[in-house]
């Protein structure tokens, strides 16, 4: 389970939103057996993902981000409910590099820096609406921060952060987003902007002092009010009506060909991996 906290500041001109996410990360690890750096990657993915669609006003509203930048790992997939609750894969969640010379993950070498992301939000309307942007540096944070700039003229800064331990398990995960309402003060802005700069690094702060301490050196100097909190986690929504659905969308011709073949078809979910059997008999009854 993880937290995303909300608040405002300077008068409400500073809107901030902070995710404590070890819990759901670790579960993503577990399920694809993700790699260090791909545990960061998607990580971060992830956490971008519950901070965007945590912000959706409708109950079944959804928010998918895509990451494709030529690197290893290949596409990178988070959905978010609206609640913030995510589902994420990998293609290939076991790819891995050697650390940065400072000793870092290098989730931009993985992701690869060649590329797009792309935000797409389902509101319930006949079709998403999707932006996309060329990576700034397929380091995800930045990246993200560049889309709110660019694709909605969103004043935006973003931190993302994935600690990982010597036994691969996730120890701390996290991060935040501030976004500036139209009139700030060029002060303000470069408050924040000194803030980020000098506050302790992220991960630290969440493995050793929490969620809230992250909006405090954010903030710094501030007077803040805590909006919300609200739960996160990991949830897939598959099922297997939905598997048949997809199924069915392959055509009859596809469908008999998979049935002709007399076993069961195995049908694995990208997310969780979960698998649904379908006899050839269940196969037919789809057309």
């Amino acid at each position: 389970m993880g937290e995303i906290i909300r608040a405002v500041a300077a008068e409400d001109r500073v809107k901030i939103a902070v995710i404590t996410a070890r819990d759901m990360v670790e579960e993503a690890r577990k399920i694809h057996q993700l790699s260090p750096t791909a545990g960061a990657a998607l990580g971060r993915t992830m956490m971008g993902a519950s901070l965007l669609g945590n912000a959706l006003k409708g109950e079944n509203n959804t928010l998918t981000i895509r990451i494709n930048g030529g690197g290893a790992i290949g596409n990178v997939v988070a959905v978010s409910d609206s609640s913030g609750n995510v589902r994420a894969y990998a293609d290939e969640p076991r790819a891995d590099l050697p650390a940065r010379p400072d000793g870092k993950l290098d989730v931009g070498g993985l992701i690869g820096r060649n590329g797009t992301l792309t935000v797409s939000r389902d509101l319930g309307m006949r079709e998403p609406y999707i932006g996309s942007i060329e990576l700034v540096s397929g380091e995800v944070a930045e990246d993200l921060a560049a889309y709110l700039v660019e694709s909605e003229q969103i004043p935006s800064a973003c931190g993302l952060g994935v600690l990982v331990g010597t036994d691969k398990t996730i120890l701390a995960a996290g991060g935040f987003l501030v976004q500036l309402l139209p009139g700030a003060p060029e002060e303000l802005i470069t408050g924040i902007e000194n803030n980020i700069f000098m506050m302790d690094q992220l991960t630290t702060i969440l493995h050793e002092d929490g969620a809230e301490e992250v909006l405090h050196q954010v903030l710094r100097g501030m007077e803040t009010q805590i909006l919300s909190r609200e739960k996160v986690t990991w949830r897939c929504y598959c099922s297997r009506e939905r598997v048949a659905e997809a199924l069915r969308s392959i055509g009859e011709e596809a469908l008999r060909e998979l049935a002709g073949e007399g076993s069961a078809t195995e049908v694995s979910c990208q997310f969780c991996g979960k698998q649904y059997s379908f006899l050839p008999e269940e196969l037919l009854s789809l057309i």
